[in-house]
Parts: structure tokens; C-alpha cells; sequence
């Protein structure tokens, strides 16, 4: 066949088409190897880290919380074991008949439905909040971590624990996981002073977790002495790297493991025998004159007992209280809203994070300037009748107008008196707790005392005592407290001070605020010869064996076992050493001002007290239990101890007082003072209470001094005789 009868070909491609196809092929070549190149070069480190991570995961372990203990070795704080019952789905049985007849038994044991809701559902619960079935508990977590065990039931009784455990040979994947938890022995009795766990804070998650703590497991301290020492008694977690297989098995540690190093030991200064006592004494009063009044008057009321020589706290009531045991597992939301939305304030440590105008047991800061500054001698005779009529302005050019001033002995008992008091001198101002004497000896009067103390002058008197600023106690949330001067008038009322401003804040009313451990520590300052010590309620911090540790606290809060480097403010918190703040007899602190017609200047000088003028404060504060007129004389006159105190009966217009509409000029609600130390001549006690809308100091507050001092020289005795009997 000749070659021009051969078919001919059609084949017209075009040279363009070929290149485009080679072109296509030759791109999705070098991406795939530019890909390779990325994965295996470029990326490496991070792919690597990538397939660690799949086949890692870091246990954390959590840390034993360290116990706290009270001075006596009473415990107030520990770990006790909690039983959750848990089933890891991996080891059930294969057949889901086997699977649902552990479940039946599971549930007529512990009351959780088989079968309740749906998986979908389970996702909005936390785990052991009651709610989803065991069926869709557990394909929860076989769908997230088979290898994980998934809690069905937390909290059982050690009962039903020990039941379940005899039956885990039976049933496949069902097991006991004990948890530790925090208990409190004693309570609702020291709750407000140790305070309570709580799960982390949204805002700290990032804080805590650097750290090394969990977020949805670890709990923290959320109040008293359990948040204040956070960082002590929580210790730090442990730590166990695995090698796990795809469906989260564990195989084998890639790490050594880190051991868990438990939170050292609280030792407070604390004596729950006493603590106690003021405990049953402040709800005796309370409920005896609520019971007697057949109405809630007293609401609120605060015991707080120290040795002023060391500033050692020895009891600390604030009631009402709150039952922190009920808090340990879980915070309820209704018990807690109860708390919250309580108007008493229950979870509130009303002794260092309430104010109140302190009345006249703020006298003393006014006595103490007024006799170092001259104004008056101890010889000084004060007319005191029981109306004081005052031409007040608001500026030297003013005119002024007339105003009433009344001591509290005008209308006692309902019987007008305005003779008053009479003629007193100092110490006798001290012991009736004449209000017009100090009304004299703060602001002045016409010519019988032409210059008072002044407010410029007061203000540095009452600081030297304590008053406005946290004293350092180791709790969180502390008030300062305010004692007003000109300027802070001018800022926050709008209007110039005034005589009349002096006179009410000289008995510790108007703009005076204080907490109840401020009005302690200035009582405990004149007790102690003018020595300010620091209040704490840490004796030692141990570790599990007992050993004491050093701690230091640093300015900034943190804690650490030396004192931080260049840190002046750093104080050794354990061992317990007592730390005087200042002397006010050596330590020149007070602020010198010169004082003529009202008006003040600031010298540039600063000066001390003398240790006559302490001696004629105490004098008085002797007198109010001994003089047959003394405020604490029905009090104190059958103790068998020298006692020396100060009464204070305190006016108040709060938002309760005023949506009780009884905030009416001449009747106004008052709070209920007391404080007073023991023996006068060595103070090894004093003892400070308030009542919230009390009434008159001596009345309410005064028996609640006695019994608590009454109980502390009878464990004194106890304590001694033991001592004695002992080889």
C-alpha cells in the first residue's frame, strides 16, 4: 500500500495549550515541594511541638492547703476527705446491657437518675451539680477524654464510699476518688476572722495560673486570714509530664515527676476559749435586749480583745456571723445572695472593715492633745452645765448664729438637768465623759479657755493614737476610718469649717469615723504607757513537722523567708515578734501648730506627749470605774481586778437609720461603746465592743467588756494551776 493511502492525521493542537498544561503541573509540583520544604524545615520546631503535644499532657497534682491552728493548738482550719464516685468510660464493659445494669444498682445507691436530659444538656452542668443522668454524664466524657474519669456523684458519705468500693470488682470502671476539702471545727465561731475558700476569680485566672494552679479545680482564699496568707497556706502544686496514646491513655512519664509541696501551718494568736466567751457574751446582750425590747434594735455588734503590750489579738467577734463550713465544697448561690443582700452585713468583719462615729470614746485622743498642748492644767476647773451656747460662724467677718450645744446628762432619764456635771476638773472630764467639757477643751470658750485644741491640732493627736489609717492587721478589705480637717470639709461639704465642727468632732461625732479595732488600739496606746504596737493575729508559721519558719512581709504584700532586699517596710511575721509602731513619748510624730482665735499654723516643728499627761488620761479612765459618778462604776465596781476604761454613746444618721425615718434632730439612734484594759497598774488585756444601734455605752457595751475580761482572768487562773500540777 502506497504511503498516500495512509489515513492523515488530524491532530491540530495548538503549541500554547501543551505549555499551559506543563505549566499547570510543573506549579502543583513546586507547591507540593515548597509545601514539604515548609513542613519539614521551616516548621519543624513547630510541628514538633505540635506532635508533643498530642502525645503529651502535664498532670498537675494539687498541693495539701496547710492547717491553722489557734495559740492553745486548737484547730480552726483543716483537710478532711471528700468521696466523689467516678466512672472512666474506657473500662466499662463492652456489652451496654452490662453497662446499664451498673448504672440501675449505681443510681439506687446514690439517687442519680440513669438516664436524665440529654449529652447536650450535660454540657451546660459543672461537674457534681445535680441535673444530667449517668448515661449522658458519661457519654460526655467518653467523647472528650475516655481516659478521664467522669465524677457522677461528689461528697457521698463515707458510707455509701466504702459501698461502692466493695462492688468495684464488679463493676467495671466505677471507682472512688477521694478529694481533699477544707473544714473549719469550730466554725461559724471564728468564720469572719479565718474566713473561706472559693473557686479562682475570672479577673485572677492568668495571675493563678502562672502560678501553677487550676482554674476550675484549685480553690483560693476569698476572705480573713485564708486570703490574707494565700500564698503560705496554699503551697505549690506538683507536676507529672505523660506520654498518652490517641484516645488519652496514659503510657508512661516523659519527666521525672514534681512532688507537690504542701502549704505551711497558720499558728494565730487567737484563744479559742476566750474567743468564746466573747462570742456568747455579745449574743447574751444582743438577744437579752432584743428579747426585752420585743423588737431588732441591735443588729449588729463587734468584741475584740488584746494584749496591748504585745498587740496580740486574743478574741475577734463580728456579729452577726456566717457558717463557713457551708461554703467549704461549694458556695450555694442562695445561702450566699442570703449573705449578701443581708442589711447586717454578715460576711462584713465589722471590727477593722465597718466605721462608725465612735462618740466619746474618742475623748481620749481629745484629752491627751488638749492637756500636752496647755490648753488646760490637771488643776484646770471647767464649768460644765448641761447647755452650752455657741455663737458659731463660718468665717472671721461673719456674724455668726446662736447654737445649742447639750451634755449627755441633760436629759438623762428624762428629766431635764441643765445644771449638768457642775464644775469638773481634767481627770473628772475623763471620768463623767462630760460632753461640754470636751466641747470647751477642743474648740475653746469665751474667755473661761480661749484657745482649744483646735482641729488641726486633734487630728495629729488622734493619728498619734491610731485613728485615721489601717493599723496592719493581717486581714484583707481593712478601713481607715476619717478624721476631717478644713480641707477635707472645704472638698466634700462645700463650706468652711467651723467652731461648731470642732466641738462635735472633739467628742467623736460629726465627720469622725472610726473601726472598732482603731478605738481598741487608742485605748491600748494610753494602757500601754504611749506605746503603739502593731495588732496581728500570727504567732508562727510552722511547716508539717512543726518546725517554725521565718517569714518576712514585705510593703508590697508578698511574703518571703528573708527580708527583701532595700526594703525598708519588710517585718518579720513569724516567728512572732511584737513590733511597736511608735512611742508617742519619744517619737516626735505630732505635727506643732500654733492656735489663737480658731485659726492655726503649722510650725514645721514636731514634738512628742509627756508621760505626766498619759499618767492623768489613765488617771481619769481609772476614775470612770471607781468615782461614784464614773460611767463604768455599776460596770466594773464587784471585778476583782483593777480595771480602767471608757465609755461612748454615739449619735448616727445611716442610710438604715434614715429609711427607718428615725434620724430626727433632738432623738437621733445611737451605737453602744466600751473599752476598757486590765489590771490598770500592768495591762495585760484590753477589750473593746460596739452595738450597732445599742443605745447608751455603758448599758449595752460595758457588761460585754466585763464578762469577756471576767473569762480571761479565769483561764488565767486555770492555765496557771494546770501549769503548776504538770512535773
Amino acid at each position: 500500500m502506497s504511503t498516500n493511502s495512509l489515513p492523515r492525521s488530524n491532530n491540530n493542537l495548538q503549541p500554547w495549550r501543551a505549555w499551559l498544561v506543563y505549566g499547570a503541573l510543573l506549579f502543583a509540583s513546586l507547591s507540593v515541594v515548597a509545601r514539604l520544604f515548609s513542613l519539614t524545615v521551616l516548621e519543624f520546631d513547630l510541628r514538633l511541638a505540635q506532635a508533643d503535644d498530642n502525645r503529651t499532657r502535664v498532670n498537675n497534682d494539687p498541693a495539701p492547703r496547710g492547717i491553722i491552728y489557734d495559740r492553745n493548738n486548737t484547730i480552726l482550719a483543716r483537710n478532711v476527705a471528700s468521696y466523689n464516685i467516678v466512672i472512666t468510660p474506657a473500662y466499662q464493659p463492652d456489652d451496654l446491657s452490662d453497662i446499664q445494669q451498673i448504672y440501675r444498682q449505681l443510681s439506687e445507691l446514690t439517687g442519680v437518675p440513669v438516664n436524665s436530659g440529654t449529652v447536650e444538656d450535660a454540657k451546660l452542668f459543672a461537674a457534681c451539680v445535680p441535673g444530667p443522668g449517668i448515661t449522658q454524664l458519661v457519654e460526655l466524657g467518653a467523647s472528650n477524654s475516655p481516659y478521664s474519669p467522669v465524677p457522677i456523684q461528689c461528697n457521698v458519705s463515707e458510707e455509701i464510699a466504702l459501698r461502692v468500693r466493695e462492688k468495684a470488682v464488679d463493676w467495671p470502671g466505677v471507682a472512688v476518688e477521694v478529694e481533699p476539702v477544707r473544714d473549719y471545727p469550730t466554725g461559724i465561731l471564728t468564720s469572719t476572722v479565718i474566713g473561706f475558700l472559693g473557686p479562682i476569680p475570672a479577673a485572677r485566672v492568668e495571675y493563678f495560673e502562672a502560678l501553677g494552679f487550676v482554674t476550675r479545680r484549685d480553690k483560693v482564699g476569698y476572705s480573713g486570714v485564708e486570703a490574707y496568707f494565700q500564698d503560705i497556706l496554699a503551697g505549690k502544686n506538683g507536676e507529672r509530664v505523660v506520654e498518652v496514646d490517641v484516645a488519652g491513655q496514659e503510657l508512661r512519664n516523659l519527666e521525672p515527676p514534681v512532688a507537690p509541696l504542701a502549704g505551711s501551718n497558720l499558728v494565730l494568736t487567737l484563744d479559742t476559749r476566750l474567743q468564746q466567751a466573747a462570742d456568747a457574751g455579745i449574743q447574751r446582750e444582743i438577744n437579752g435586749w432584743n428579747s426585752y425590747l420585743q423588737r431588732i434594735q441591735i443588729s449588729s455588734g463587734v468584741i475584740v480583745a488584746m494584749n496591748p503590750k504585745t498587740g496580740e489579738i486574743l478574741a475577734m467577734v463580728s456579729y452577726p456571723s456566717f457558717e463557713n463550713n457551708r461554703l467549704a465544697r461549694i458556695i450555694p448561690a442562695y445561702y450566699y445572695n442570703q449573705l449578701f443582700e443581708d442589711p447586717r452585713k454578715p460576711l462584713l468583719n465589722h471590727a477593722v472593715s465597718d466605721e462608725y462615729p465612735p462618740g466619746s470614746v474618742f475623748k481620749l485622743s481629745t484629752a491627751l492633745g488638749a492637756l500636752n498642748e496647755g490648753v488646760v492644767t490637771p488643776s484646770t476647773i471647767v464649768d460644765t452645765p448641761g447647755i452650752l451656747l455657741l455663737t458659731e460662724s463660718f468665717s472671721p467677718n461673719e456674724p455668726g448664729r446662736e447654737r445649742p450645744f447639750v451634755d449627755w446628762i441633760y436629759n438623762r432619764g428624762g428629766v431635764l438637768n441643765p445644771e449638768g456635771f457642775g464644775r469638773l476638773d481634767f481627770v473628772h472630764c475623763i471620768a463623767y465623759s462630760s460632753n461640754v467639757c470636751f466641747y470647751k477643751l477642743g474648740g475653746g470658750y469665751k474667755d473661761e479657755i480661749p484657745n482649744g485644741l483646735e482641729i488641726d491640732r486633734l487630728e495629729q493627736y488622734a493619728r498619734a493614737l491610731g485613728y485615721d489609717q489601717a493599723t496592719g492587721i493581717e486581714l484583707p478589705y481593712e478601713a481607715e476610718g476619717l478624721i476631717p480637717d478644713r480641707d477635707w470639709k472645704r472638698i466634700n461639704q462645700g463650706e468652711n469649717w467651723s467652731t461648731g465642727d470642732t466641738y462635735i468632732a472633739s467628742v467623736g461625732q460629726g465627720y469622725v469615723l472610726a473601726t472598732p479595732l482603731q478605738v481598741l488600739m487608742s485605748a491600748a496606746t494610753i494602757a500601754n504607757d504611749g506605746k503603739l504596737m502593731k495588732p496581728t493575729l500570727v504567732r508562727e508559721i510552722t511547716d508539717n513537722e512543726g518546725r517554725v519558719l521565718e517569714f518576712w512581709e514585705n510593703s508590697d504584700g508578698s511574703f518571703s523567708q528573708k527580708p527583701a532586699v532595700d526594703d525598708l517596710g519588710s517585718r518579720r511575721v513569724s516567728p512572732f515578734m511584737p513590733v511597736m509602731r511608735w512611742d508617742i513619748t519619744v517619737d516626735p510624730i505630732i505635727e506643732d501648730f500654733i492656735c489663737d482665735s480658731g485659726f492655726c499654723t503649722e510650725t514645721g516643728i514636731t514634738k512628742t506627749v509627756r508621760p505626766d499627761v498619759i499618767q492623768k488620761v489613765q488617771e481619769g479612765m481609772r476614775l470612770a470605774v471607781i468615782d461614784p459618778q464614773g460611767t463604768l462604776l455599776d460596770i466594773f465596781a464587784t471585778a476583782p481586778y483593777a480595771a480602767a476604761g471608757k465609755t461612748g454613746t454615739a449619735e448616727y444618721c445611716d442610710n438604715v437609720a434614715q429609711a427607718a425615718n428615725r434620724c430626727q434632730f433632738g432623738a437621733w439612734p445611737t451605737h453602744s461603746w466600751t473599752v476598757a484594759y486590765a489590771p490598770y497598774d500592768d495591762p495585760e488585756i484590753v477589750v473593746v465592743a460596739f452595738a450597732y444601734n445599742g443605745g447608751e455605752g455603758a448599758s449595752v457595751a460595758g457588761p460585754m467588756v466585763r464578762l469577756v475580761m471576767d473569762a480571761y482572768f479565769e483561764l488565767k487562773a486555770i492555765d496557771l494551776a494546770e501549769q503548776s500540777l504538770r512535773p
